[in-house]
């Protein structure tokens, strides 16, 4: 843009048009700044003072003409509406600071009559800006009309087709549905919802929705429409019954909701009714079937563990509560002797002689799973005590179930019995009480045993070492330790023996009979006893002294089929001569025939021996090659009494007669390995040999 120069003014130089060109983007950035706090602009500040520039320029040029270029300052006008400067004051304040500027504008001072030019232009300006606005606004309304139209004729033709839709809906629809007034009359039902009632439609026309619904569920229903339609409820959806025109009740699900005018005035009702009779039939027979044994028609532990919580809250706090836990002894052997169908008929045996045991008490009888059962008693002042419940079970179930009329079947159970729990226990802590009780009468072979607080402590603790026995594995607690064989006559380290070690954080030092037995309690007892064999024999053949080792198996181990195989690679792997590893098999695996024996007779091919742990039988020297035996810790604890000291120089004498050596473990003084000397005994181990060969930890502490 040039700065026009007055009228007889020699061209001016360039810095005196550079600093005009300054004093005009000045002035843009004022106007910009008003303008802005009058209108939204939907421009950049940086395109607003562009164009505001420029307008400013226009003006400039427009009142140094000659004569003033009117049309140039109406165009001005119009551009500003076009830049949408269109607020209340945005004229105003452009007024303002465009008369203030102009006027004071250094280079139109010598313009003559710059006063009456610059109120010209800005009339101009004004002009041009009003007329502009006046055709924005007439284009706006005019396209505001056609959008008015355009909306109404679309809602006009979606009111149709909505309307047909409805129709449609309401017509073919396999769902009753019945269009109401607020307080329920009938205005239109279709064919589904008269089908449902056995009616015509003219007959529920003539009726109220709540005259089809049964008596007991009308305030219901009514309460729930009340809150739809004051707008505490934007839908409704509840489960009621109708009656049909027979007068038989049918559940049925409604689903409401309210229609309103254009103002949100509720005018009309629509309901949707679906006939949900069978479903509720199946949803009940399924609920019956997720919550009950099939077999036998019994409480499942499901339903069982959740009413426990309500009939300890119920019981009566004298008497308490009795739970019966049982488990049904040998029922594997009838399943897999006599068949599934038997088993099936004896678990449907069992549970009805244990509902007519507790016939005349106020008790829950379920089958917990498997061959268990629980009954739990709601006692009272005539409940029989605890052994004659007992008795009165054990007797019934003693009598003998006869198949075909022919063969009479019957079980007996082991019970654990917890009696008058404390009323604040869980159902899970007492189920957890009655089980542990259960394995507890299981494991000492007695036929039931009441819940003890003491005991149960110690079974809870056992189990929680069980439990964690694989973590200690993994995290390095479990070792392998060594303990020394000694020769009986010489004195000498003969052998060694690995042994497990638990360096257990808060226990301290658990023995390795007690790691054996938590493993066999966790199905670890095979890889943790593989894991201590062959680990034991690498280290020995890799640093240890010239001596054998001595490795006892546990009973999965010496029955695994896989034992042979296992040995020959920790040979192989450790350079261990087969001679060098003695395996110790459980004597009472050894008495029947099976794997164990076939392993010891492979291994002893191959030059591995063999030797007896537990020995106090010498059948199992007839017929197997074996190099040692060790006599059972039972006989050495009571080697003094008259009778064992005869059995134990007969046991003693038999195994050097097949050719086995004799070794004794749990040698606690001098005195007693010189009793064992006297009676032949050819290796001795325990506390009074403590010293073992330099860099082999000890088995025991």
């Amino acid at each position: 843009m040039t700065v026009p120069r007055p009228r007889g003014d020699e061209p001016r130089n360039k810095p005196s048009a550079e600093r005009a060109a300054r004093r005009l983007g000045t002035l843009a950035r004022k106007w910009g700044y008003l303008i802005s706090t009058t209108a939204y602009l939907p421009h950049t500040p940086e395109e607003i003072e562009r164009e505001l520039t420029a307008l400013a320029g226009r003006l400039f040029e427009a009142v140094a003409s000659d004569p003033p270029d009117l049309a140039g300052a109406a165009a001005a006008g119009g551009r500003l509406v076009e830049l949408r400067c269109v607020g209340a004051e945005s004229l105003r304040r452009s007024l303002e600071v465009l008369g203030k500027a102009l006027l004071h504008e250094p280079e139109l001072r010598r313009v003559d009559g710059l006063a009456e030019r610059l109120v010209l232009v800005l009339g101009a300006l004004s002009s041009g800006y009003g007329e502009m606005l006046r055709e924005d606004i007439q284009k706006r309304q005019e396209g505001l009309s056609r959008a008015l139209l355009k909306v109404e004729q679309e809602t006009r033709q979606k009111q149709v087709i909505t309307r047909a839709q409805f129709e449609e809906v309401f017509a073919g629809s396999a769902s009753g549905v019945a269009l109401t007034e607020l307080d329920g009359r009938v205005l239109r039902a279709n064919a589904a919802f008269a089908k449902t009632l056995n009616r015509t439609p003219a007959e529920i026309a003539a009726m109220t929705l709540f005259d089809l619904v049964h008596p007991e569920d009308v305030e219901q229903l009514r309460e729930g429409y009340r809150d739809l339609v004051a707008g505490r409820l934007h839908r409704l959806r509840t489960g009621r019954r109708l009656v049909g025109k027979d007068g038989e009740p049918m559940w049925a699900t409604f689903a409401a909701s309210v229609i309103r005018d254009s103002l949100g005035v509720a005018r009309q009702l629509i309901t949707i009714v679906d006939d949900d009779t069978e479903v509720s039939l199946l949803q009940r027979r399924l609920s019956h079937q997720a919550l009950h044994d099939v077999l036998t028609g019994l409480p499942n532990r499901q339903f069982f563990s959740t009413r426990l919580e309500t009939l300890l809250r119920d019981a009566d706090p004298v008497h308490g509560v009795t739970l019966f836990h049982l488990d049904l002894d040998g029922f594997s052997q009838i399943n897999g002797g006599l068949g599934q169908d038997l088993g099936d008929r004896v678990l449907r045996g069992v549970a009805a002689k244990l509902k007519a045991v507790f016939d005349g008490e106020t008790a829950l009888v379920a089958r917990l799973g498997g061959d268990e059962f629980g009954v739990l008693v709601q006692n009272t002042a005539e409940t029989p005590g605890v052994v004659p419940l007992v008795r009165r079970i054990t007797h019934e179930l003693a009598e003998p179930e006869y198949v075909d009329g022919q063969r009479g079947v019957a079980v007996s159970a082991a019970i654990g019995v917890v009696h008058r729990p404390p009323r604040d226990i869980t159902p899970a802590e007492l189920l957890r009480a009655s089980d542990l009780t259960l394995r507890r009468v299981q494991r000492t072979g007695n036929q039931w045993g009441l819940f003890d607080r003491q005991l149960d402590r110690r079974d809870r603790h056992d189990f929680g070492l069980a439990a964690s026995v694989a973590g200690a594995w993994e995290n390095g607690e479990i070792v392998v330790g060594y303990r020394a064989l000694v020769s009986a006559g010489a004195g000498s380290v003969e052998s060694l023996e690995a042994r497990l070690r638990w360096n257990h954080p808060s226990e301290g030092v658990l023995p390795h009979e007690t790691c054996v037995r938590l493993a066999a309690e966790t199905g670890l007892a095979l890889p943790l006893g593989t894991w201590l064999l062959r680990t034991a024999a690498e280290r020995l053949a890799a640093s240890g002294p010239g001596v054998p080792l001595v490795v006892e198996l546990t009973a999965q181990q010496a029955a695994d089929p896989e034992l042979v195989g296992e040995i020959r690679r920790v040979l192989g792997d450790t350079g261990l001569a087969p001679s060098r590893l003695r395996l110790g098999f459980p004597a009472a695996g050894l008495l029947a025939a099976g794997d164990a024996a076939d392993n010891v007779k492979v291994l002893a091919e191959i030059g591995v021996p063999a030797e007896i742990h537990g020995f106090g039988d010498v059948t199992c020297l007839t017929e197997l090659p074996v190099r040692a035996v060790r006599l059972t810790a039972d006989l050495v604890a009571r080697r003094e009494h008259p009778l064992v000291t005869g059995t134990l120089s007969a046991l003693i004498d038999a195994a050097h007669a097949a050719g086995a050596e004799v070794g004794v473990t749990g040698v606690e003084t001098r005195e007693q390995a010189a009793w064992w000397r006297e009676r032949g005994a050819d290796r001795l181990s325990g506390p009074a040999f403590p010293d073992l060969p330099a860099g082999l930890p000890a088995a025991e502490s």
